[in-house]
């Protein structure tokens, strides 16, 4: 079965959810999980405010990753599941296609992703990264629906709140 599972956290409750659902399959397969955060830099790129500042903000949103990286691996770590993280750069909409490299070069044998469920034009207006990869994957994609869990969202607020400090 699965021994090597990939997961996309980005810290919101739907990524979190699907975090939960990949610790249970892994404890239950006993598998290794993969905990990837894409650093997106689109909005970076976008900024107006000049080349001077790019260096610095690119320099806070890896910090940002690296706290949301090591806050799911605390997650997985007190469940006793083998766990690796790893970050990676983007300009979107590439996000979807990082996720699948780093999918294809850690050899994952599932992905397993927080979905929000948009329909309608919601959905049409905000796309996903998680239906992209469910398209391009090579490989099964488990895609979790986010069900509001306040444990679940109570988490994502605290890495919010601890960025902004």
């Amino acid at each position: 079965m699965y021994k090597r599972i990939l997961v996309p956290v980005d810290g919101s409750p739907t990524s979190l959810s699907g975090l939960q659902e990949a610790i249970k399959l892994a404890k239950a397969l006993n598998a290794r999980l993969c905990l990837l955060h894409v650093v997106d830099l689109h909005v970076v790129y976008m900024d107006i405010a000049g080349a001077d500042r790019l260096a610095q903000c690119i320099a806070i949103l890896k910090d940002h990753s690296d706290m949301l990286l090591a806050e799911a691996k605390s997650q997985v770590d007190a469940t006793g599941v083998a766990v690796e993280t790893y970050q990676r750069e983007c300009v979107a909409p590439a996000v979807a296609q990082t996720i699948l490299q780093v999918a294809a070069e850690w050899s994952a044998e599932l992905i397993v992703m927080g979905t929000h469920g948009r329909r309608g034009l919601s959905h049409l207006i905000m796309g996903s990264n998680a239906e992209r990869v469910l398209r391009d994957s090579d490989i099964p994609v488990l895609l979790s629906r986010h069900q509001p869990n306040h444990a679940v969202e109570g988490l994502a607020v605290a890495s919010v709140e601890r960025m902004s400090t």
